[in-house]
């Protein structure tokens, strides 16, 4: 058993195609499928079970590939310990961020952190918060911004990083555009524009408009806060924005809501990185 077959069954697993887990290993599959019978002859269990019609992983293959990935998250930290022992502050750093806030909190995030610690190299992953945790979790990002709190998790750590309050977004010709301030009497009744599923922005629109007396349009539900923005601008609606999302349009009038529903963003990393420190310090830089 060695750490190129732990690789080769990972790939198997993540694919579920022997062909396709060739390529992406830059091997022919006849090399790859010899190696993986070789591999469970060692053991003498059966880690895929494969035919010309199907393939599935056994239950003991389970067992087997998520200590593989384990093996080789621990082999992937090695070797980033390794090249940053002589320098911590460089090499390369992934941060994950969700769709509410990557688009417009990244380029701050890259400016500070590539002014600070020049030898970063930075790489920007824009997923849903769940898969943000999964990749996370699987070493396969550093760190990653979150609206706060998440499901209890043991194996992370957090340092907060801002809170921000809800604004109300309106087309300019709207009846509440020249208000500056509305109570949550103002919204009650009104249907409120929200994302579609698997957005955390979306479940604090949820309790916004439980705490308003609101409602969620239930013809539309918006992929990207951009094309809320869009249907305000049209006429088709009214929605909540984030503060960081406020864009200046003399086509839309944002309203402060009096005791506004807010959301705080954290930074979490795992509790035992190799980068811990680097990304306090990280964590530190982005509150200033």
């Amino acid at each position: 058993m060695n750490i190129r077959d732990l690789k080769y069954i990972v790939e198997v697993a993540k694919t579920q195609n022997f062909a396709l887990a060739a390529k992406q290993s830059f091997v022919s599959q006849p090399a790859l499928s010899m190696q993986i019978k070789k591999l469970e002859d060692e053991l003498g269990v059966k880690i895929f079970e494969r035919d010309s019609k199907s393939f599935l992983v056994t239950e003991i293959g389970k067992e087997i590939i998520k200590k593989a990935e384990l093996i080789l998250q621990q082999e992937k930290e090695i070797k980033t310990l390794a090249k940053n022992a002589s320098d911590p502050l460089s090499g390369n750093i992934k941060i994950g961020a969700f769709p509410t806030l990557a688009s417009y909190f990244f380029p701050e995030v890259v400016k500070k952190i590539s002014k600070k610690f020049p030898k970063l190299k930075i790489f920007l992953i824009e997923e849903k918060t769940e898969i943000l945790i999964e990749k996370l979790q699987n070493g396969e990002i550093d760190c990653a911004f979150l609206a706060t709190p998440i499901e209890e998790n043991k194996s992370l750590e957090c340092k907060k990083i801002f809170s921000e309050e809800f604004l109300l977004a309106v087309n300019k010709n709207h009846i509440l555009a020249k208000k500056k301030k509305i109570s949550a009497s103002d919204l009650k009744g009104k249907n409120l524009m929200l994302l579609e599923d698997g957005h955390c922005l979306r479940a604090q629109a949820l309790e916004a408009c439980s705490l308003f007396g609101a409602f969620e349009e239930q013809d539309f539900r918006a992929t990207s806060l951009e094309t809320l923005r869009q249907m305000v601008i049209s006429g088709n609606g009214i929605t909540l924005i984030p503060q960081i999302a406020v864009k200046n349009d003399n086509k839309i009038a944002y309203i402060k809501i009096v005791n506004a529903p807010s959301r705080s963003i954290g930074l979490y990393f795992r509790k035992n990185s190799i980068r811990k420190e680097l990304l306090k310090k990280t964590a530190e830089l982005l509150k200033e």
